[in-house]
């Protein structure tokens, strides 16, 4: 710089705020492209996107495939086939999901939990035992419970006669028992991921037993038919536990309730015919 501003007898200082003006201008007109730039050498180091991964964005509403990749801007084509572009520099600078990991490990989660009505809650009764202990995933469940709590309630001497004492088998418990075992019997199931059938915090929706599971694909189409599966299955078998799912109110209810009939019952098909009732 001295000796440039030497042959054109100029100061240094001109020099330098010429520098500074032009180097403001070039950053602010190459701005995105700057930052896109260092974004693609930060994804590329750090293997953070690939063409082909699912990722979600929803900030900026993707949720897809990423199909392209350029200086610029990230293509993703969203599951309802729209186009969304990402500017690079935006996934360094905010947070995304990518389901790769989730695809390669060959297992994708179930996480989800059925609402079981409190009220139905109680514990089992000698031939409820008896009759559930002939269900195949259960009896060796029910034989060891079974041991397990008559050891306890004879430790208990004189005072095991009184109820509040001793232990017994619940419907609720035996139903999560059940489920355990019918997940870990699923053909569908991973048999070397997490697998396990916990009881949530109750609220006011009733008492969540919640399944954690992994399937053995990750086909969308395959999973949810497998997740459905599975909950269709536990739905229907509540009623062997005596135990029911949770549901709030809902506008046949209240017909049912206002006509004074059961559930079982037909409903009236006229208002007319509600009054008479």
């Amino acid at each position: 710089i001295i000796i440039v501003a030497t042959l054109i007898d100029r100061s240094p200082l001109l020099l330098l705020s010429g520098l500074g003006a032009m180097s403001a201008v070039l950053l602010l007109v190459y701005k995105d492209t700057l930052l896109s730039f260092v974004a693609s050498v930060q994804l590329t180091s750090n293997d953070m996107l690939h063409v082909g991964d699912w990722i979600e964005m929803p900030q900026v509403g993707a949720d897809g495939d990423v199909v392209d990749i350029t200086l610029h801007t990230v293509k993703v084509q969203n599951f309802d086939k729209t186009l969304v572009s990402i500017p690079t520099w935006r996934l360094m600078s905010e947070s995304f999901r990518n389901y790769r990991g989730m695809q390669q490990s060959g297992g994708r989660r179930i996480k989800r939990s059925l609402f079981i009505d409190a009220a139905g809650v109680r514990f089992l009764t000698r031939e409820e035992e008896q009759r559930l202990s002939q269900v195949q995933l259960l009896s060796d469940y029910l034989a060891g419970k079974r041991q397990e709590l008559q050891n306890w309630n004879e430790a208990l001497g004189p005072v095991a006669d009184l109820s509040a004492n001793r232990r017994k088998l619940t419907n609720i418990g035996t139903f999560r028992a059940f489920a355990l075992a019918y997940l870990k019997n699923h053909p569908n199931v991973h048999p070397n991921m997490t697998c396990m059938v916990r009881q949530m915090q109750t609220t006011a929706e009733g008492v969540p037993l919640e399944i954690y599971c992994f399937t053995t694909t990750t086909v969308w189409a395959d999973y949810e038919r497998i997740q459905g599966d599975i909950f269709d299955y536990l739905l229907a078998v509540l009623p062997e536990f005596g135990l029911s799912l949770y549901q709030q109110p809902s506008g046949n209810d209240m017909r049912v309730g206002l006509a004074g009939r059961t559930a079982a019952e037909p409903m009236p098909r006229r208002i007319e015919d509600m009054s008479e009732a």
